[in-house]
C-alpha cells in the first residue's frame, strides 16, 4: 500500500512526467541540481540572482575584449576547448543509482524541453506529431499505470486466494483452481459446498481420511509448511526487487500510483484520489487531481473487468447494508471510535519500541530469520482458530455480513422464527449456539491480531497496515453489534430502545458495527480522516451510513491524537532518521535565517569554488577532502559575491572526461565558469571551461528572512537547503536537517539528539 512514508521525501512537485526520459540538452539557465546523499548536501533550487555591482567586485564576467574568443592552450594556443552546451557529456545532469531526483531542477528542465518541441512543431508534419505525443505521453503514462496497477490487482486477488487455500488442501480437478471455483460444478448440495469431491485436504490426499488426531496433526503441519514456503517467496521477491523502489520517483506518477492502487485494494476511485491527496502527495495541484482521477478510473475499470472474485465486484468484502440506523446507535458508534483510537495509540508505540530495539540490537542483522520466526509462530497460533487460519480479506468479508437466509457461517447460526419474517429482512433473533461459539473464537482472534500486528509491520517483507488494523476494528465491531442486537432482543423494552426496536423488528446490523470498527482502529493508526470516510462510504455504496463513519474516524483521531501526536506514518519517519518537515505544524517564533545558517561562529568558513582562479588540482583536492554533493561558485574568496552552484558529480565527469579528451588539461589547469577566459601567461596551460554545469539559479535567501518563511519554502518546494547571502555576497546555507534541529531546540530537545539515516 502506497503509504505516507513514500511522500515524506518525495514532495509531490507538480513535475514533469518525461523528465526520466529526457535527453541530456547539457547545461541549461534555471536549471537546478539535486543530490540525495544524506550526508550534508548542497543542493539548490532555483531563483535568480540581480547583483548591483560596486566599484571594489569585480564584473561576473570580464570582458575580454581581444580575447573574447580565446578557449585555452594559452595565449597563442589553438581551440581545444570543449563547449558542453553544444556536446552534452554522458552522466552530466543525471543521478546515480539510490539517489533522489531533483524535481524543482527536473521540472524546469522538462519546461524547456516542451517549449523547444512546441517551437519545431510547424517545420515539419514529423515535428507536428511529435508534439502532439509529447502533450499526450503524460495522460498515456496514467493510461499504462492504471491498466497494470489493475492487472496486477486481479492477479493478486486470485493469487492470494488460491495460496490461502492451497495450505488447507489441493483441487483434483486442476492445482490452480481455489476451493470455491473447485467446487463450482459439484453437485452437492448448498449446505455441503464446500465439501464437495473434488477438493482434498491435505489429509484426505495422503492419508486417505480427513478426521482424526494424525488428519489434524498432518493438515496442521503442512499448513505452517506452505506459510514458510510462502514467506521465502515474498523474502527472494522483497531481495529481488525492493532495491528498485528505494530512493526517488516521478512525484506525479507515485500520486496516480497511490490513487490507482487504493482505488483497486478497496474498490473506491474517488477515495484512491482523496488517500493520495491526504496522505501521499505533497503538492497536489489539478493537473496531477485530473491524472490521478483518471488513473484510479483505469485501474478500477480493468480490475472489474477481470471480475477475481466471481461476483462482478472490486473488493472480496463489499456489503450492503438495507436497514437504517438510529440516532442512539451513535454512543456504541463513538465507542467504538474510542477504541480505535486507544488501538491506534497502543499499536504505535508498541510497534515503534520493537522496531527501535530491532534496529539497535543483533534482531536487526537477521531480517531473513526473523520473518521466518514470527511466520512460524503466525502460522502455528493460528490454525486453530478459524477466524485466523482463513485469510484477513475473507474474515472481513466475513464480519462486514449482514446475515442472510442462506448463510451458513457460524456468526448467522440464530435461532429463526420464520412466522415473523417479512419480506427479504431478517428480524432480531436470539443468538444459537454458533453465534456464542463465534463469539468467544472472535474474541481470541482479536487478541491475537492486536499483538501479532506489532511484530509484523516494519518485517523486511510487505505484512500490510491496512488490512490488518480494519480487521482488528471489525472484530471488535461485530463483537459489540452483536451484543448490541441481544441486547435489543431480549430488553426491546428498555427506554433505549423503545419508538424504534420493537419485538420482531430488524433493527441492529452487526455488520455496520464491523465496518464502523474497521474504520475506527484504521483512523486510529494512520490518522486519515476524510479519505477514509469515502473509502469505506464506497465500500457500502450508500450514504446512509457517512454519519457513523465521520463520527468513529474524527473520534478515533482526537483519541489517538491525545495520546500522541504522531500517526504509525509520521513515528516510522522519525524512527529512520528520515529529513522531513510536517507541513501540518505550525511555526510560530521570531527567528531569522542566519539565527540557523551554517556556519555559526567557530565553524568552518563554508566550501566555495571561485569562478576562475582555481586550478585542476585544486578543485580535486576539495572533492577528495568533502563529501558535499555541490559546491557555491563565487567571484572570488575576498569578494563572496555568490555566481551559482555546482553539482559534485557533474565536475568529476567533466574534469575526468576533459584530462582523457581534451589536450593541454593537466593538474595546473585553469577552471573556470565564465563565459570568457580569464587573461593568463602565454605559457599557461590549457583552461577548462564549465560553464555549461554551473547553475546560475540556486534558491537563496537574504539574512534577514523569517524562519517562518524559509520552513514553508522548504515545505512547498520540497528543498533540501539554500543559500543564505547579502547584498548578493555568500554567507552561508540552511539544510532541511539544520531545519529540523532548529525546530527541535525551540521545543526544548536536544537537536543532537535528531538523527538523520
Amino acid at each position: 500500500m502506497a503509504s505516507r512514508l513514500h511522500r515524506r521525501w518525495l514532495h509531490a512537485e507538480p513535475s514533469g512526467l518525461e523528465a526520466l526520459a529526457m535527453e541530456q540538452k547539457g547545461y541549461r539557465r534555471g536549471s537546478f541540481q539535486s543530490s540525495t546523499s544524506d550526508e550534508d548536501m548542497l543542493e539548490i533550487a532555483g531563483a535568480s540572482l540581480d547583483f548591483s555591482m560596486t566599484d571594489d567586485d569585480p564584473p561576473l564576467d570580464r570582458e575580454m575584449g581581444g580575447f573574447s574568443s580565446y578557449n585555452g592552450g594559452g595565449m597563442n594556443g589553438t581551440s581545444t576547448m570543449m563547449d558542453f552546451l553544444e556536446e552534452p557529456l554522458p552522466g552530466v545532469g543525471t543521478y546515480e543509482d539510490f539517489n533522489t531526483i531533483d524535481w524543482v531542477r527536473e521540472k524546469s528542465r522538462d519546461r524547456d524541453r516542451h517549449r523547444e518541441i512546441t517551437s519545431k512543431s510547424k517545420e515539419s508534419t514529423w515535428a507536428l506529431i511529435h508534439s502532439v505525443s509529447d502533450a499526450f505521453s503524460g495522460w498515456l503514462l496514467m493510461l499504462l499505470i492504471g491498466l497494470l496497477a489493475g492487472s496486477l490487482a486481479g492477479l493478486i486477488d486470485i493469487s492470494a486466494h488460491w495460496m490461502t487455500d492451497l495450505k488447507e488442501g489441493v483441487c483434483l480437478a486442476g492445482f490452480w483452481f481455489n476451493h470455491e471455483h473447485c467446487c463450482w460444478k459439484s453437485n452437492t448440495t448448498f449446505t455441503d459446498r464446500d465439501k464437495c469431491p473434488e477438493w482434498k485436504s491435505w489429509s484426505q490426499l495422503i492419508l486417505g481420511q480427513g478426521e482424526g488426531a494424525f488428519a489434524y496433526i498432518l493438515n496442521y503441519f503442512m499448513y505452517v509448511l506452505w506459510a514458510l514456503l510462502f514467506s521465502l517467496l515474498a523474502v527472494l521477491l522483497v531481495k529481488g526487487f525492493a532495491p528498485y523502489a528505494c530512493g526517488s520517483g516521478i512525484p506525479e506518477v507515485l500520486s496516480a500510483a497511490a490513487a490507482a492502487g487504493v482505488s483497486v485494494a478497496f474498490g473506491a476511485p474517488i477515495g484512491g484520489v482523496l488517500f493520495s491527496l491526504e496522505e501521499v502527495s505533497y503538492y497536489f495541484p489539478l493537473k496531477t487531481l485530473w491524472r490521478s482521477f483518471f488513473a484510479a478510473l483505469v485501474a478500477a475499470f480493468t480490475l472489474r473487468s477481470i471480475n477475481p472474485f466471481g461476483n462482478s465486484r472490486l473488493v472480496l468484502f463489499y456489503v450492503e447494508f438495507h436497514m437504517p440506523w438510529h440516532l442512539l446507535e451513535l454512543v456504541p458508534f463513538i465507542l467504538l471510535g474510542i477504541f480505535g483510537g486507544l488501538w491506534g495509540a497502543f499499536f504505535i508505540r508498541s510497534n515503534i519500541a520493537w522496531c527501535r530495539r530491532r534496529k539497535t540490537t543483533k534482531l536487526g542483522k537477521y531480517p531473513v530469520l526473523e520473518v521466518f520466526v514470527v511466520t512460524a509462530i503466525t502460522a502455528i497460533l493460528a490454525f486453530p482458530n478459524e477466524y485466523t487460519r482463513m485469510s484477513t480479506s475473507e474474515l472481513i468479508s466475513e464480519l462486514f455480513n449482514d446475515c442472510g437466509i442462506l448463510d451458513s457461517s457460524k456468526l448467522c447460526e440464530y435461532v429463526n422464527d420464520f412466522n415473523s419474517t417479512k419480506g427479504d429482512d431478517l428480524p432480531d433473533r436470539a443468538a444459537g449456539p454458533g453465534v456464542y461459539t463465534a463469539m468467544w473464537q472472535l474474541a481470541l482472534a482479536l487478541v491475537m491480531k492486536v499483538f501479532i500486528t506489532i511484530f509484523t509491520f516494519g518485517m523486511k517483507v510487505p505484512s500490510g497496515l491496512f488490512i490488518p488494523s480494519m480487521a482488528v476494528g471489525a472484530i471488535a465491531g461485530r463483537l459489540l453489534g452483536v451484543a448490541m442486537e441481544q441486547l435489543a432482543f431480549y430488553h426491546h423494552d428498555w427506554a433505549i430502545f423503545s419508538g424504534w426496536c420493537s419485538q420482531g423488528a430488524d433493527c441492529i446490523t452487526p455488520g455496520l458495527y464491523a465496518m464502523v470498527g474497521a474504520a475506527a482502529c484504521l483512523g486510529g493508526v494512520t490518522r486519515m480522516t476524510v479519505s477514509l470516510v469515502v473509502i469505506m462510504f464506497e465500500l457500502t455504496g450508500g450514504l446512509e451510513y457517512i454519519v457513523p463513519l465521520m463520527a468513529a474516524a474524527m473520534t478515533s483521531k482526537w483519541v489517538a491524537d491525545a495520546i500522541g501526536r504522531e500517526g504509525i506514518y509520521d513515528a516510522h519517519i522519525r524512527l529512520n532518521g528520515y529529513p522531513f518537515l510536517e507541513a501540518k505544524e505550525e511555526f510560530s517564533h521570531k527567528t531569522l535565517a542566519m539565527d540557523v545558517m551554517r556556519p555559526r561562529r567557530n565553524d568552518p568558513p563554508l566550501t566555495v569554488i571561485t569562478q576562475d582562479s582555481m586550478t585542476v588540482e585544486d578543485v580535486e583536492t576539495i572533492i577528495n577532502e568533502t563529501t558535499y554533493s555541490g559546491y557555491p561558485v563565487v567571484v572570488s574568496r575576498e569578494s563572496q559575491r555568490l555566481v551559482g552552484f555546482v553539482l559534485r558529480r557533474d565536475l568529476i565527469i567533466s574534469i575526468e572526461n576533459a584530462r582523457k579528451k581534451q589536450d593541454g588539461i593537466v593538474s595546473t589547469s585553469v577552471i573556470y565558469f565564465t563565459d570568457h577566459s580569464p587573461p593568463l601567461p602565454p605559457s599557461s596551460p590549457s583552461m577548462l571551461k564549465l560553464r555549461s554545469i554551473l547553475d546560475l539559479s540556486p534558491f537563496t535567501v537574504t539574512d534577514q528572512t523569517p524562519m517562518e518563511i524559509v520552513i514553508d519554502i522548504f515545505r512547498k518546494l520540497g528543498l533540501r537547503q539554500c543559500l543564505v547571502t547579502h547584498n548578493g555576497k555568500l554567507l552561508g546555507i540552511i539544510t532541511k536537517k539544520d531545519v529540523l534541529k532548529h525546530i527541535a531546540q525551540l521545543a526544548n530537545q536536544d537537536p543532537d539528539s535528531i538523527l538523520f539515516n
